[in-house]
């Protein structure tokens, strides 16, 4: 329960962890500018699995939520990586820890205690593995009024956007040539990293279409590719990768605006607007099957109902349509990597190479030509031999 202090001044609070801190309600935005060591301050509901790997991979020493990192909605994963990552998570501290001034080095105790300096500027639930093992059992009874409410908003998209799930009506043109082609669709979600690494032999043979769901761009340039088009609302996708040469296509409202377009234009490129109520997962899926894709491969994306109720918003219905749309040609990246995986080991490929040198030198040797061969070789290597001898028994 969220406890409301007046600011005070406390004589001797004791050691606790200290750090400077990094403030942004956005987490998205605050781990591009957090580094090893800081503090870092959200105001997050129900951290959820994606914004807790970006938290862990910055190493922050501590996470101060303003809000609950489980409300009780539903199971959401954010905080138990949080805790296992040996990153210290306090809940519930209210507006007050939003105002601390960025850069401040603050004061963590035990009890959860938040001080810039001697004062006390808010105290909240600091959780441990435990606590959210409990919080997450309550969260479970409540799920079943989470999947009534995701069902609701499933039919919802479905009536608005009907014609564009079923039909295609409203899918823009592009450039990208995709008709007979596969398509990767890298999404910055779920082991994508992992993903893209294991799918590397892929890519090399079969050469997909490479679309970037705004950071998943940069997914794909850090891996060591172009991507071929970058589709999303590009908030989150660097101008490095605005500026490689792909094709943009900016995910629009449904009334038309589209508050990436400016700052593509303003990198001097000419972007492919794409007006849809769904996400930019959604949108580069739809757009794939749309031109012909004859595979559709995803990396990051979501793939289970936890992980739909994990992203937190009544949009993610769409993804879930949208996965039923394509589901015929859509792979997912874990199945394509356990499928293309070598079967053979590189003890297995040495055994059996050798096999093979052994059996052509018994074929050889069967031969009278073969026989006069190893002769003049066995030659040879007594003439080495014996000048190598001499050459140090000379010295």
């Amino acid at each position: 329960m969220r406890r409301t202090l007046r600011r005070s001044t406390v004589p001797d609070a004791g050691p606790g962890t200290l750090g400077p801190a990094r403030i942004d309600a956005r987490t998205k935005a605050l781990t591009k500018r957090l580094r090893p060591g800081d503090v870092a301050v959200i105001d997050h509901v129900d951290i959820d699995r994606v914004a807790a790997d970006a938290l862990v991979a910055a190493r922050p020493s501590a996470v101060l939520n303003a809000a609950r990192s489980i409300s009780g909605r539903y199971p959401n994963l954010g905080p138990e990586i949080l805790v296992e990552a040996d990153i210290v998570l306090v809940d519930d501290l209210g507006p007050a820890v939003m105002a601390i001034p960025d850069g401040s080095v603050v004061r963590l105790d035990d009890d959860g205690s938040i001080l810039v300096g001697d004062h006390l500027v808010a105290q909240g639930d600091r959780q441990t593995a435990e606590s959210i093992r409990g919080s997450l059992e309550l969260a479970r009874a409540n799920l079943s009024v989470e999947i009534e409410s995701f069902a609701a908003n499933t039919m919802d998209y479905l009536r608005r956007e009907r014609d564009l799930l079923l039909d295609g009506v409203g899918v823009p043109d592009i450039k990208t040539v995709i008709e007979g082609r596969q398509v990767l669709i890298v999404v910055r979600g779920y082991h994508y990293r992992e993903d893209l690494a294991t799918l590397r032999p892929y890519i090399t043979e079969y050469r997909p279409v490479l679309i970037g769901v705004d950071g998943g761009a940069d997914a794909i340039i850090d891996a060591g590719w172009k991507p071929d088009m970058i589709v999303g609302d590009m908030d989150s996708v660097s101008d490095r990768a605005l500026s490689s040469g792909a094709e943009i296509v900016v995910h629009a409202y449904r009334d038309g605006k589209a508050p990436g377009r400016e700052r593509v234009e303003e990198l001097g490129v000419e972007p492919v607007v794409f007006p849809a109520t769904g996400t930019s997962e959604d949108i580069a899926m739809l757009l794939a099957d749309d031109k012909g894709a004859e595979v559709i491969v995803a990396v990051g994306t979501h793939a289970t109902l936890v992980e739909f109720l994990d992203k937190g918003r009544a949009g993610m219905a769409s993804t879930f349509l949208t996965r039923l749309r394509v589901g015929g040609k859509l792979v997912d990246a874990k199945g394509v990597s356990r499928l293309y995986r070598h079967r053979i080991s590189n003890l297995q490929l040495w055994l059996l190479s050798l096999a093979g040198l052994l059996a052509v030198v018994a074929a050889l040797w069967s031969t009278a030509a073969g026989q006069t061969f190893f002769g003049l070789v066995g030659a040879q290597i007594d003439d080495l031999t014996s000048w190598v001898g001499a050459l140090f028994g000379g010295s």
